[in-house]
């Protein structure tokens, strides 16, 4: 298993930014009175997902920072969630863009939940003071 220096190495980033991506490149085409509630509501949530597993993998020598910066990616991503079934609920998105996104999202909540109960594993030891 090659050691992950960066948090662009891992899995669950690349997976959150894409799926950021392509709901950044869906919202533009939703209506102009979403722009300062839905719109920004789920680019802002999708977003989140990403900045918090950076923010948390630069943590990850203090195994509570890191867990809570998780924990935080997992909520992101489920909000992120919600906002796709009011955009689907709302006619912005079809059935077919709801699920491949939606599924996106819960692959990435699963693989933070799994970080998140084996925050151990990914959380190395501070080498002791002198």
């Amino acid at each position: 298993m090659a050691i992950i220096r960066h948090h662009k190495e891992l899995k669950v980033y690349n997976a959150a930014f894409d799926a950021a991506m392509l709901l950044f490149e869906m919202t533009k085409s939703w209506p102009r009175d979403e722009r300062y509630s839905m719109i920004d509501q789920i680019r802002r949530s999708s977003r989140s997902v990403c900045a918090n597993i950076s923010e948390g993998w630069r943590r990850r020598h203090f195994p509570k920072h890191f867990k809570a910066k998780m924990i935080d990616a997992d909520s992101e991503a489920s909000e992120t969630r919600t906002w796709l079934e009011f955009a689907q609920h709302c006619g912005y998105i079809d059935e077919h863009q709801f699920t491949e996104l939606n599924n996106r999202y819960d692959e990435v909540n699963k693989m933070l939940w799994s970080m998140i109960t084996n925050s151990r594993s990914w959380t190395p030891r501070m080498p002791s003071q002198p």
